[in-house]
């Protein structure tokens, strides 16, 4: 017996010794936490319960050349109620007087909203969603409301803000106008002028201080921000939105008609450079066209005959030969270290002139005559295309420019073929806005400039900081070499591959392209259609280049088919809203769209522009661009055709005016 007890007062000493070294143990991580880890939990906890919230800044805005805005960033709120925060005096004297004023602002019943808040209170519900997508006047309006004016605590009230990016005119150049995006590591991501040019859209974030009341659920501590968020700076791009307008409509009904895989229009200043109209449009897989890249800028492809033109300003200039040169095309086949060049005339020209090589496109007329004068001296006539700047990157105001191919001779990509095969634009490879740039030199008296998307970028009314022009290249051949060329590319659309595109009613010059792509895999060559020139002839304004890939054979794949009727498009309905000499008689006559609306409202007079014009069943692009060129301060409701205008066609425009359109 006395050794059981024995036994039994042994366990009880180990209990009682083990809960002594326990409380130690609890002593000792209790003044750890308190005084060794104090600072840092406490830190810890207030994080989860507090956090700085970041504010981003409202991005600048992106204008047209004309003024009309392209894109901007506007503040949208959310509006929810923490059904527990205010007291029950509070609650229950303000509920009927809330529920009232919630129905009135958004339609439905004041039984409604009271129901709803009480189930929310009851069910303690601290995040009960009272309205969503509200711009800044709703949110001001909403926070006046009977017990939300009372604040987050007392109230109840929450509001949640973001940044939306919109686009008031619709799809106009979408890619050039780009975006910015940020990558899941942080990184920033974008395309277009808004990535480009984030350092000054973007502005300088704010923050506010928010405090968590569950799971994922913060409210503001404070009604207004710690810091305000500076808003960005305005950028005034080169885009003219009636010229936008017609370039992107006149390709996307080409593109429809060929079922081609994707395409390009641009359409530039010829003395400035700046870039009136650029459109890109790929095909989806319903065949519906959007603007998916950014061709124009960032595609460098084989061009083709277009080409041709580096080849006659070379051979006048360098006075290697002259237009009246005559030449043999040889049957229509001339052959090279075992390669042929064969023309697409089958049995060729017979003996022509250099010039009417040209204008017919006869790649054995061009060939020969590059090969003669250079196979001695292949460098001289790289040098040249060197000169222009086209072995390399034009260094535009975008990201993501495509990289030419100029190969160089005595290099790894230059052999015997290299010459022959550059002379009528394969082997080497431009983006279409290089071989543009090309062209609008020939236009501008050789002076060789950039293109250009951005003139200025400003504050408010300030301007801080300013684009010009900037030259490439001051003179790309002697006057005499230039005016044989212009004549020569005017004779293209007057009796050569461009003949279908001639009108007595205006003038244009250019030059047809059919390249074939990937020709070196039978089951996969397709065609790239294109033409480039420029308009008026004799006084160029503008120049343009339509770049068509993959065009259905079935329906045609000829530049002067494909590509060339865009151009004409673009030029006669530019001819059509500001003739530069006579009137221009009877242009089309039978084709009318929404564009011949939007041109005749150019030319009305002052007291007919003074009028509200009837919009109905006008695009919003095309009604919003008439509108705000009239003065007019456009909402817009929905999407689609214009179904209702909230200001009768025909009633005086007054100043500061704003017109509502609804859409379906």
């Amino acid at each position: 017996m006395a050794v059981a007890d024995k036994k039994v007062s042994y366990r009880m000493y180990l209990v009682v010794f083990i809960m002594f070294m326990m409380a130690i143990l609890v002593m000792i991580k209790l003044n750890n936490i308190q005084w060794v880890e104090g600072d840092s939990l406490r830190k810890l906890a207030k994080e989860r319960t507090v956090r700085n919230f970041t504010i981003p800044a409202n991005k600048g805005n992106v204008y047209s050349s004309d003024g009309s805005l392209l894109a901007t960033s506007i503040p949208e709120y959310v509006i929810r109620f923490d059904a527990l925060s205010p007291s029950n005096d509070d609650f229950n004297e303000n509920i009927s007087a809330l529920s009232d004023s919630l129905a009135s602002y958004f339609g439905k019943s004041s039984g409604y909203y009271e129901s709803k808040l009480k189930k929310a209170r009851a069910n303690k519900n601290r995040y009960f969603l009272v309205a969503r997508e509200l711009s800044y006047s709703d949110y001001l309006r909403i926070k006046s409301f009977p017990l939300f004016k009372k604040g987050p605590y007392r109230g109840g009230i929450i509001v949640e803000q973001k940044t939306v990016r919109e686009h008031p005119i619709g799809k106009v150049a979408q890619r050039t106008i780009g975006y910015e995006r940020t990558n899941d590591d942080g990184t920033p991501n974008g395309k277009g002028l808004e990535y480009a040019y984030r350092e000054y859209l973007n502005g300088a974030n704010g923050h506010r201080m928010m405090q968590k009341i569950a799971k994922n659920q913060w409210k503001p501590i404070n009604d207004n921000n710690e810091l305000e968020p500076q808003d960005g700076l305005d950028i005034i791009s080169t885009i003219d939105v009636y010229i936008q307008d017609i370039a992107h409509h006149a390709l996307l009904k080409q593109l429809e008609y060929y079922e081609a895989d994707h395409g390009c229009v641009v359409v530039m200043e010829t003395k400035t450079g700046e870039v009136k109209a650029i459109s890109n449009l790929g095909r989806a897989k319903d065949g519906s066209y959007y603007e998916t890249q950014n061709y124009a800028v960032a595609e460098s492809h084989e061009p083709g005959s277009t080409f041709k033109l580096l080849d006659l300003i070379a051979l006048l200039d360098d006075k290697k030969a002259d237009t009246s040169s005559v030449y043999d095309s040889n049957g229509g086949v001339i052959e090279f270290y075992n390669r042929k060049v064969r023309d697409s005339h089958k049995g060729g020209y017979g003996k022509i002139s250099l010039a009417k090589g040209f204008e017919v496109s006869s790649n054995t007329i061009l060939v020969q005559a590059v090969y003669d004068a250079y196979k001695d001296n292949p460098k001289q006539f790289v040098d040249r295309v060197n000169s222009y700047g086209l072995n390399k990157p034009l260094g535009l105001q975008l990201i993501g420019e495509g990289k030419p191919i100029i190969h160089q001779p005595g290099t790894k990509g230059w052999s015997g073929v290299s010459l022959p095969w550059m002379a009528f634009g394969y082997g080497v490879s431009l983006t279409p806005l290089q071989t543009l740039s090309l062209y609008n030199a020939v236009a501008n008296d050789g002076v060789m400039v950039k293109p250009l998307f951005v003139k200025e970028i400003k504050e408010w009314s300030t301007t801080v900081k300013k684009f010009d022009t900037e030259i490439i290249h001051p003179k790309i051949a002697s006057d005499e070499a230039l005016i044989k060329v212009r004549k020569v590319l005017e004779n293209v659309v007057k009796r050569g591959t461009g003949s279908k595109l001639y009108s007595k009613d205006f003038s244009m010059a250019g030059k047809t392209g059919t390249a074939q792509a990937n020709y070196r895999d039978k089951s996969k060559l397709h065609y790239v259609s294109s033409f480039v020139g420029y308009f008026p002839a004799d006084q160029p304004k503008y120049s343009c280049i339509v770049v068509v890939h993959k065009p259905n054979v079935a329906a045609g794949y000829y530049g002067a088919d494909v590509a060339g009727p865009v151009f004409k498009r673009i030029a006669q309905k530019i001819y059509t809203d500001s003739p530069p000499t006579n009137h221009i008689k009877n242009i089309d006559a039978k084709v009318k769209s929404l564009e011949d609306n939007y041109a005749s409202y150019y030319k009305k007079s002052q007291k007919e522009t003074s009028l509200i014009p009837n919009v109905k069943g006008m695009v919003a692009m095309d009604a919003i661009a008439l509108l705000e060129n009239l003065g007019l301060t456009v909402n817009v409701k929905g999407n689609g055709k214009v179904k209702m205008q909230s200001i009768k066609a025909g009633e005086k425009i007054s100043k500061n005016q704003v017109i509502i359109l609804e859409l379906k």
